[in-house]
């Protein structure tokens, strides 16, 4: 996916759609204290594992915020969307897997895993964790997301997973490595039992 950036730049942000900005004044234990805080929406995450690949499917895109921080801003990321429609958050998952990676996953096929709150130090937004197993017979479209979105969809083979979680020059998050985590301590044992659909 080529990435050519030109003419970034901060502004006030002004008639803002997805986040808020607000200063929390409180006491704790008798002391005043403020704390810049942003409030966004939840966020659903799915954690797509190709069967008969042997690999999981992931989103590669741009994040701005992270551009601000090294000058390149891609990312390597579970398929995800925020919950701002109003639709279950099963359904939004199920909707973000079709969208953003181009495979029909029914919703009795998607497992919730756990949910975490992200961002603690200033936004705390929750995002739910999803599982799903695909294989191609599910694929509808090529994925790449709607609206303008740049999504680029990629696969890891199974094999370089681990290797992913800790290399730093990769810009990931950490929904993403504690997924990873969590499949290989639900799935990898004696002789590397695969799941099966």
């Amino acid at each position: 996916m080529e990435n050519q950036i030109e003419n970034f730049r901060l502004e006030p942000l002004v008639d803002p759609h997805f986040i808020h900005t607000s200063l929390a004044s409180y006491s704790q234990n008798g002391i005043n204290k403020d704390w810049e805080i942003v409030r966004a929406h939840d966020s659903v995450a799915i954690l797509i594992y190709h069967h008969e690949h042997q690999s999981f499917v992931l989103v590669k895109q741009f994040r701005p915020a992270v551009y601000l921080n090294n000058d390149d801003g891609m990312t390597i990321e579970l398929c995800a969307g925020i919950a701002d429609k109003k639709l279950t958050l099963l359904e939004i998952a199920h909707e973000e897997i079709e969208e953003e990676c181009g495979y029909l996953v029914p919703l009795e096929k998607i497992q919730k895993i756990t949910s975490f709150y992200t961002s603690v130090g200033f936004a705390g937004s929750r995002q739910i964790l999803y599982y799903a197993e695909i294989d191609e017979s599910m694929k509808v479209s090529q994925g790449g997301g709607v609206d303008g979105e740049l999504i680029e969809v990629i696969e890891i083979p199974l094999s370089e997973a681990k290797a992913l979680i800790y290399d730093e020059a990769i810009a990931k998050t950490p929904g993403l490595m504690f997924a990873f985590m969590w499949w290989m301590d639900k799935y990898i044992g004696q002789d590397y039992p695969l799941p099966t659909l």
